[in-house]
């Protein structure tokens, strides 16, 4: 069996890229905040390894096919691909450029470049005798794309049989399909799983993956007869290619696969495949199956998040709770919004979402904590050294603490936030600024600046010094997560003009203390986090 990716080589023994994906989003609505949730972590995570010199791929997209892509674009009146132009168009791509998602693709399942190869990978399974023809029948969830087992289904009313996700009634199919060998794959699968414990993450996600597989997997039907809006079976145009088929394919087509050996070999399989937990199961089980049957490695792994919350149900535009994630930039901000739902939840946890818990966090841990850090140190820097940062020639036992704190939170955040664990991350960056600023206040640089002593002076330089290099480095930490805001702190401390742009400083030097020079122009820029209007949701 091929070996997995992995994310444990340093940045110069990597020869491929640190591959990561999100999903590829179903278009047949706009975006909300559970897409925005994936999206963002996938952004944070590959901007992350881009700060330690890594070479990185970062891949999303739309996932175009399906009956009910076909039945929404029918309902607006306009074919399947006028639908997904439009909603890419206008919806998708603006959102990703406004939450400044750094994507290197955006992969379509309609394009040519997926849909041809999509068709020579199908194809090969058939020739390798994986696939063989029969006949299906049992209820189907239009809006999952999926065929459920009976035991998995709600009641609902008058009889009816309602998908435990949406809560939608299902519909009973019967068609003739073609069929992967799945129930082939169980044992390897297992095998594979054993020998690679940190493949499916997190931890319960893991159980519950086992346990499906354990009870014995059924072959899968990768084709559908009723309806045409998909790609053709290439031996069989009379049937389309299973829409998740054809969308799990996309993190191959998008590297090169079948087209560009060269940038394939360099970049595939996905070191992460970030996914929702109700799409667990296709990347978890499906998906390394179809690779094993195919000779191809498997993923690294694959990570599933969990569920935005708003009055206990999940963020969903089925279940009317799904907010849109401009009514929350317009309010907060980006840089603000991108923080808080990866320092708020558990990331691989359900969470649940509230204005008010949002504003306080902006209010107590953005702009007092750390805005305010910012502004009183470039101030300070301003009225008592007009502006020019002093040396420190000082230090003392206080300083120290600062010193050896800042080499074990870049220690802790680059652990955690390599290991997806965002939370934890953040609280180490944020332990250290509360820090930071309990120095400020213990050392009172304000009564410091009466004593007009050498000695006094170089106190005062030392305090400022100190303040300003905690900054410094906190600008490297806080750029994969709140790249805009760090950006005018690092041109508030006079640091490109230095140092270089604070995109090429590496997240693990950030530790290493006395990096802002003597005579740094430290100017005291607009408010990193305004005060919020008192205003709530529209939702």
């Amino acid at each position: 069996m091929a070996a997995t990716g992995t994310t444990e080589h340093t940045a110069g023994e990597r020869t491929k890229a640190f591959y990561v994906t999100t999903p590829i989003y179903y278009v047949n609505d706009a975006p909300h905040l559970g897409h925005a949730y994936t999206t963002v972590a996938g952004d944070v995570l590959t901007r992350w390894h881009r700060q330690r010199g890594e070479k990185v791929w970062f891949l999303t997209g739309t996932d175009e096919h399906g009956q009910k892509i076909m039945r929404t674009a029918e309902a607006n009146g306009v074919t399947p691909q006028e639908w997904c132009d439009k909603l890419v168009t206008e919806a998708w791509k603006p959102l990703w450029e406004h939450l400044e998602i750094a994507n290197d693709d955006f992969i379509r399942t309609t394009e040519l470049r997926h849909t041809a190869r999509v068709q020579e990978f199908v194809q090969d399974l058939f020739d390798k005798d994986e696939i063989y023809k029969g006949g299906y029948e049992g209820p189907y969830c239009v809006a999952c794309e999926e065929y459920k087992a009976p035991g998995d289904l709600l009641d609902g009313e008058d009889g009816q049989k309602l998908c435990p996700i949406h809560k939608r009634p299902v519909e009973m199919l019967k068609e003739e399909n073609y069929f992967f060998k799945l129930s082939e794959y169980g044992p390897r699968l297992l095998e594979f799983y054993e020998a690679n414990p940190d493949f499916i993450q997190p931890a319960s996600a893991r159980n519950e993956v086992l346990q499906f597989v354990r009870q014995g997997l059924q072959d899968l039907s990768i084709s559908r007869s009723t309806f045409d809006w998909g790609i053709p079976v290439p031996w069989d145009p009379k049937h389309v290619i299973y829409v998740w088929i054809d969308a799990l394919l996309n993190y191959a087509t998008a590297v090169g696969y079948g087209a560009d050996q060269a940038k394939f070999e360099q970049t595939f399989p996905a070191d992460v495949h970030l996914v929702g937990k109700d799409i667990l199961r296709f990347h978890a089980v499906i998906w390394p199956a179809m690779l094993m049957a195919n000779g191809l490695p498997v993923p690294g792994r694959v990570f599933a998040n969990g569920w935005l919350m708003v009055g206990g149900e999940k963020m969903s535009k089925s279940n009317l709770t799904g907010i849109s994630p401009r009514q929350l930039t317009d309010h907060f901000g980006v840089d603000a919004y991108r923080y808080y739902f990866l320092r708020a939840i558990q990331f691989g946890q359900d969470g649940s979402f509230s204005w008010e818990d949002f504003s306080a966090r902006y209010t107590s841990e953005l702009a007092n904590d750390f805005g305010n850090l910012a502004s009183r140190v470039a101030a300070m820097v301003g009225k008592y050294f007009d502006g020019a940062l002093p040396a420190s020639t000082a230090d003392g036992d206080a300083e120290g603490v600062l010193h050896s704190a800042l080499i074990e939170t870049v220690s802790l955040a680059d652990d955690r936030v390599r290991a997806l664990d965002f939370q934890a991350g953040l609280d180490a960056v944020f332990g250290y600024v509360k820090l930071v600023n309990g120095y400020i206040t213990e050392q009172e640089p304000w009564k410091v600046a009466k004593d007009e002593s050498p000695e006094g002076r170089a106190r005062l330089a030392t305090i400022l010094y100190t303040s300003a290099e905690s900054l410094r480095a906190l600008a490297v930490l806080l750029n994969p997560v709140m790249p805009e805001t760090a950006h005018k702190l690092w041109d508030s401390l006079g640091a490109e003009a230095h140092l270089g742009a604070l995109d090429a400083q590496h997240v693990q030097d950030a530790g290493r203390w006395g990096q802002l020079p003597e005579g740094a122009v430290v100017t005291k820029g607009a408010v990193l986090f305004p005060r919020l209007e008192e205003k709530k949701a529209d939702a």
